[in-house]
């Protein structure tokens, strides 16, 4: 059985110390070759960017930083980063280091655990946001100003729970209209695995309003959400472009805290609040651990209060159809 992974090109444009260090060059292209995530490839492209600044600004070669060092640079990063990105600027100095092991340049990781099995730095486990009722009904109303594109898009964020990447990547062959299924590639996924879904009736009569109108775009197969704007016309929406738009139907509706991942913690939340078991959902959510559904159960209040899940089955059914509505 062969494996075959697509390879996303390095921007070296945008992190010219890592491009002028040996080591730094070598560990980045090999991350490059193991078919990571494109956005995945730029975060550590533009992580050890950031770290190999700072050693140069304190004249500390990589082959010699001590775990002090390291400590020094968690420390520059606590002004204005949140906990979850001090964690993945960690991740990329703790690989990197590994991988200077690996090759017999160093003896130790410094930025590794130390011998208590203790992190340099306590990682926050922070409940996802959702909105509430009255958010949701805001987010709906604004939701009426968007395109007929746009309101698909986000029916299917919240439907099938997709990440942006997932949404924006589906292609015309991976929806199956006779049986309302849905191929999630695994190159776009952050697990890297398949998964097919259903979606609803409701998401499926808008999908039907914007293959008639993509039809005006392009009749060619292949990306299913087109640009229309002028530079990119009929070009596939990047996910840069899908933020942008949820950040301005966010303000418009006045929920700073609604993003692209939001309809995703919305629908994974009300899978658990309708008596979902935990496997079903992170099957459906394509989760690799189940600590990471943990949460939605956690958030949905199950545990604590079964009652309350009584009669939830229709919550998912109804949000979708709201979201096909807001076209009416």
């Amino acid at each position: 059985m062969s494996f075959e992974f697509a390879v996303h090109p390095i921007r070296w444009d945008r992190c010219p110390l890592v491009a002028a260090d040996l080591h730094a060059c070598s560990w980045l292209t090999l991350q490059s070759h193991r078919g990571l995530a494109a956005n995945t490839l730029d975060a550590y492209s533009r992580g050890l960017e950031r770290y190999l600044g700072f050693l140069i600004a304190h004249h500390v070669c990589s082959v010699v930083a001590t775990r002090g060092d390291i400590g020094l640079y968690v420390a520059s990063l606590s002004a204005g980063m949140s906990n979850a990105t001090i964690q993945l600027q960690l991740t990329v100095v703790r690989l990197f280091h590994a991988y200077l092991m690996e090759e017999g340049v160093r003896p130790a990781n410094p930025a590794a655990q130390n011998g208590s099995g203790r992190a340099m730095v306590a990682r926050h486990h922070k409940l996802p946001w959702i909105p509430n009722e009255e958010d949701w009904h805001s987010i709906l109303a604004s939701a009426r100003h968007e395109s007929i594109r746009n309101r698909t898009m986000l029916a299917f964020a919240y439907d099938a729970g997709l990440r942006r990447e997932e949404l924006c990547s589906l292609q015309s062959d991976d929806i199956d209209p006779s049986r309302r299924m849905l191929r999630i590639r695994a190159e776009t996924t952050k697990g890297r695995r398949e998964r097919v879904l259903p979606y609803s009736s409701s998401s499926g009569e808008l999908l039907h309003q914007y293959l008639d109108h993509r039809r005006t775009l392009g009749r060619k197969r292949g990306p299913l959400f087109l640009s229309e704007s002028r530079r990119n016309y009929a070009a596939p929406i990047s996910i840069w472009s899908w933020s942008k738009i949820i950040l301005q139907l966010a303000r418009r509706a006045g929920i700073g805290g609604f993003s692209t991942h939001t309809l995703r913690h919305l629908c994974l939340t009300d899978l658990a609040r309708a008596g979902w078991d935990i496997h079903e959902i992170a099957t459906f959510a394509g989760h690799r651990s189940v600590q990471t559904t943990l949460l939605y159960i956690h958030l949905s209040g199950r545990d604590l209060s079964r009652k309350l899940a009584t009669g939830m089955a229709h919550i998912h059914a109804r949000r979708a159809q709201m979201l096909a509505e807001v076209s009416q």
